[in-house]
Formats: structure tokens, C-alpha cells, sequence
């Protein structure tokens, strides 16, 4: 396995000023790594659902001034795209990594999903533990450990508010080891893959 993990320089190309010099920098620096443990986990989770999955690296193609706050690869059952798909996600902020089974708001049937989860919330319970976390909005931070968070009250505005998302997974702050030890970062994105993959099921019924 060539994946090294992520060093605080990768964390320190969303400091460069400018849409230019910031885009090159994640190419440079950011986007060969998920490709390289995007398609290892690619292959990992086509395996474990016994589907082909497809790895899709953000490009940020729509921006024209602002340069992006974080990048991100995303692992779908579509080729095409992503987005209007529940999706996996790894990607990096300016001081943490996120690992994420993302519902976001072009998803057409999230009302679907939403009942789905609401009907089934024990199950999310025991998919999960106190190091995962919940983020309602994917471009912001501010994610919650999912202690701290009213799962039911979270999944109703999923369900019933437009723009409202649903992310699922866990965080590491930048200055955590695991982050820069790709065999074991590797393998902490894969099993909370593997831990989400009942919601992911879940949510195609």
C-alpha cells in the first residue's frame, strides 16, 4: 500500500490565499492520496456489498473566486455522480479529517430515507458508538459527538427542512497520530465503512 497518511502540510494548503494557488496545492498535494486509498476502499466496500462502487474526487468546478474551506473524495454506487446518492466520504478540513456516510440535500427521496432511520433508530444506535460523530450540514464544521446530539429531533429536520442533511462517521483532529499513519488510518476508515454499511442498506429500502 503506497498511502502514507496526511501530514500537517495537506492541513495547511486550505491557509493558501487565492482559488488558483489553493486548487493547485490540493491537486498537488491532497488529491493523489485519495486516490490512492479512495480506490482501495473502492474495491472494499464493492466487495462487502457485493456492488460496484465508483470513486469520485471533488473537483470544486464551480468555484470561480472563493477557494474551497475542504476537499474530499466520495465512494457511490453511481458512476456518474454522487450527490443526489447516499455516498462515503473521507475528506480534510483545515484542522480535522472527516469519514462520512453523507446524506445530503440533492438526494430526491431523503424524505424516504429520513422515515426509514426514524422507524429504524435503534439500529443507528447500535451501529454506532461514542467516537462517532453527526454533522447536519456537510460544508460546516461544526459536527457533534453522537451523544451529544438528539438523534430523533435531527432526523425529523432531515426530514421535513429542504436544505437539511445528515452525515454520519467520525472525526480526527489534524494533530492525531492515525492521521498520518496510512496503514491504520486506512483501517479505521474501512471498518467505520463497515459499521455504517446497515444504514447505507437501510436507506435504499
Amino acid at each position: 500500500m503506497n498511502f502514507e497518511g496526511f501530514t500537517q502540510q495537506d492541513f495547511e494548503t486550505f491557509t493558501i490565499e487565492g482559488l488558483d494557488e489553493r486548487m493547485e496545492a490540493i491537486r498537488g498535494r491532497i488529491q493523489p492520496k485519495f486516490n490512492e486509498v479512495g480506490q482501495l476502499l473502492t474495491d472494499d466496500l464493492s466487495s462487502m456489498l457485493q456492488n460496484e462502487m465508483f470513486l469520485h474526487i471533488a473537483k470544486h468546478a464551480r468555484r470561480t473566486v472563493n477557494p474551497p474551506k475542504d476537499t474530499w473524495l466520495a465512494i457511490a454506487a453511481n458512476k456518474r455522480g454522487y450527490k443526489q446518492h447516499p455516498h462515503f466520504q473521507v475528506g480534510l478540513f483545515d484542522d480535522h479529517l472527516f469519514i462520512w456516510l453523507a446524506f445530503i440535500y440533492e438526494l430526491p427521496n431523503k424524505e424516504k430515507i429520513a422515515t426509514n432511520f426514524l422507524d429504524n433508530i435503534d439500529l443507528i444506535k447500535q451501529a454506532t458508538n461514542q467516537e462517532f460523530y453527526i454533522s447536519l450540514d456537510h460544508t460546516k464544521k461544526d459536527a457533534k459527538p453522537i451523544q451529544e446530539v438528539d438523534l430523533e429531533s435531527s432526523l425529523e429536520r432531515f426530514k421535513n427542512v429542504k436544505k437539511a442533511e445528515f452525515l454520519i462517521g467520525r472525526h480526527f483532529d489534524a494533530n492525531d497520530p492515525i492521521v498520518k499513519d496510512g496503514e491504520k488510518l486506512y483501517h479505521t476508515i474501512r471498518d467505520t465503512y463497515e459499521a455504517l454499511l446497515p444504514l447505507y442498506k437501510l436507506s435504499f429500502k
